[in-house]
């Protein structure tokens, strides 16, 4: 049988929203694996190799919460920082045979407290605002975690 979706690219984006006194917005993925309750900050992949990272993080951010960063009440801010990791090999079939990393680049989002959020239902289940050290200890990726414990950092320099 032959694949009739496209490979994915595995270039992604992981951005962190949050609002000004640092609350971070987690997403629980639907169908989390083996039982655990998977939240993360917005993730996805490119879907072009020319697509820019803040193109596909803007993207990424209005499919998965319905939010549109380009909104002037908005500040979208590229970290210039890549994490590169193992694909989880669950994962492996829907890119490129031999393709086994995954290149990361964060960027953060700042929203207004009021924002509403709109989730893909495809995509996630629910959604909570936490202070960003517990936002950090709820994630189940490393690097998600990690990411968001530098977010004061990347807001302050």
């Amino acid at each position: 049988m032959v694949n009739s979706k496209p490979f994915k690219i595995p270039q992604s984006v992981l951005v962190i929203i949050h609002t000004a006194d640092l609350q971070v917005l987690l997403l629980r993925r639907v169908g989390s694996m083996a039982g655990v309750d998977y939240w993360q900050p917005v993730t996805g992949s490119k879907d072009a190799e020319d697509e820019s990272w803040v193109q596909t993080a803007i993207r990424e951010v209005g499919e998965e919460t319905g939010i549109d960063a380009n909104h002037p009440d908005c500040i979208l801010r590229d970290w210039n920082l890549e994490n590169i990791y193992p694909i989880y090999p669950q994962w492996l079939h829907r890119y490129a045979p031999g393709v086994r990393m995954n290149t990361e680049h964060v960027l953060s989002l700042q929203v207004p407290s009021y924002t509403n959020i709109t989730l893909s239902p495809r995509e996630h289940s629910a959604y909570a605002w936490h202070d960003w050290r517990e936002a950090a200890e709820r994630c189940y990726s490393i690097s998600n975690s990690e990411a968001i414990l530098w977010l004061p950092r990347f807001l302050h320099s």
